[in-house]
Order: structure tokens, then sequence, then C-alpha cells
């Protein structure tokens, strides 16, 4: 069963990105095959990792339920809504050579989505046995974990800036952790953007006050600014980029 490891954080804060770098780094290291799960509303670790997405598991959850309400929709013959589903949803799995992809998309809209979403999470812990590790981006909330729609962590990693308000919203993120009773084997934090990779005191402090354990600072690079302007894939920044360097030893001392 796969290891499964979320990302989180609040809007802005580069989750997406540290998230995407984490998924090329394990594969560097030979972990792959990696299920890569864009969890976040604001879907776009596809961009970080350079691929395309055609279709994703909240439009394919919609269109199996408007067609059991819509005949101009309708699953075809002799085929049962589960198989169906299962044709569907393995359509939206985009391959890459050490990483899988899938983007969890819209959120759901009206209607009653316990089944299909029971199809969905049945579908994904039938992926978890064929690979080693599962990386979902989450949003701040953590919804679709805290939910039962993707299977519960090993290890959570939350990602803020190194503003104390920042790390007081991580503070909240890892709060929810506990009241969900997700219970991860390590929780911890990484702080990004950091100006010259170091922390003031003020934020040392606010780190300490929401009891977070901090796993390591990834400092300011401009090289990412203009990647991200330019539409670059950020899994192509150097090798010798501070911010791959920088991930790559946190996950290490992580064990991963």
């Amino acid at each position: 069963m796969a290891h499964v490891i979320a990302v989180a954080g609040k809007g802005g804060v580069g989750k997406t990105s540290l998230c995407g770098l984490l998924i090329q780094y394990l594969g560097q290291k030979g972990k792959g095959p990696i299920l890569a799960v864009d969890a976040d509303a604001n879907s776009n670790l596809n961009e970080v990792l350079g691929v395309e997405v055609e279709t994703t598991l909240g439009e394919v959850r919609e269109e199996i339920e408007r067609s059991e309400m819509d005949k101009n929709t309708p699953i075809p013959a002799g085929m049962s809504k589960a198989d169906y589903a299962e044709i569907r949803f393995n359509n939206a799995l985009v391959e890459d050579d050490d990483f899988d992809l899938l983007v969890m998309g819209r959120t759901q809209g009206k209607g009653c989505y316990c089944y299909v979403n029971g199809l969905l999470s049945a579908q994904l812990a039938k992926y978890q046995n064929h690979y080693p590790y599962m990386v979902v981006d989450n949003e701040a909330g953590m919804e679709h974990i805290s939910r039962g729609v993707l299977p519960n962590m090993q290890t959570a990693i939350l990602v803020s800036d190194c503003s104390r308000r920042g790390v007081q919203a991580v503070g909240r993120i890892a709060q929810l952790i506990k009241e969900c009773d997700m219970r991860p084997n390590q929780v911890g934090l990484i702080i990004n953007r950091a100006p010259g990779g170091e922390l003031n005191e003020g934020t040392r402090e606010e780190i300490e006050k929401q009891g977070l354990n901090l796993l390591g600072v990834v400092p300011q690079d401009e090289t990412v600014y203009e990647y991200d302007c330019a539409g670059k894939p950020l899994v192509e920044l150097p090798e010798d980029s501070p911010v791959k360097k920088a991930l790559r030893e946190i996950v290490d001392n992580l064990g991963l």
C-alpha cells in the first residue's frame, strides 16, 4: 500500500510548487512510480509538473451523477454504473515516466454525491496498491481527506511563508488534522520563500508558539518567479537551484 504524503497550506505560499518538486525528487531517487493527486480546488499541479490534463475526477463524478437524471447522457447499455465509473476514472489518469497524475477538480454541485464518492474512494484505494508513494496537494481545509474520499496519510507536510500570519494558518491546519483524527505518523512544517534562507526571531517564536516541528527552510529564489511568469514547469529548474537543494535535504531528513 502506498505511503501517503499530504502537502497542505494556505493559498499563495508556494505549496503546489514544493509539492511538484517533491514528486520529481522522489522519482529521481527511484521511488516511483508515484501517484500524484491534485486535491486543491485551484488545480495547477500539472503546470508545475509540465503535463496536460484532459479531464478531472470532479468532471467524471458530475457526469455520472447527471446520467441518473438526464437521458441524453446515459451509461452504455449492459454496463453497470460502477464499471462505467472505473473506466472513466482510469481515463482521468495522466501517465508520465516517474509519476501518474489525478486531478480532483471542481467541487460538488447540486445533488447527492455519496454513491459516486464511494466509487471514487474505492478506485483510489485500488490505486494505492500499485504505487509506493501517493503525494496529495491539498487545499487548506484538507476536505478530501477529512471526508474520506482520499485515503488517510502517513506524512503531513505543512507549507507556510515566513510571515506570522502564514505560520498561524498552518497551525490551524495542524489542529484540524488532530480534530479530524487523521493520525499521520509525522507532521512537519516547511517555511518557503525565506529571504536568504533565514528566519527572523519573530517567525521562530510563532513556530514554537504553534507547537510546529520545523522540517526546514526553502529560500526565496527569483528564478522560480521567472519560470512562473514564463509559463515554464518548475520541475525544469536547474539541478543546482537553491530551492531544489533545500527541498532535497528536507526529503532526505524525513527518510522518504
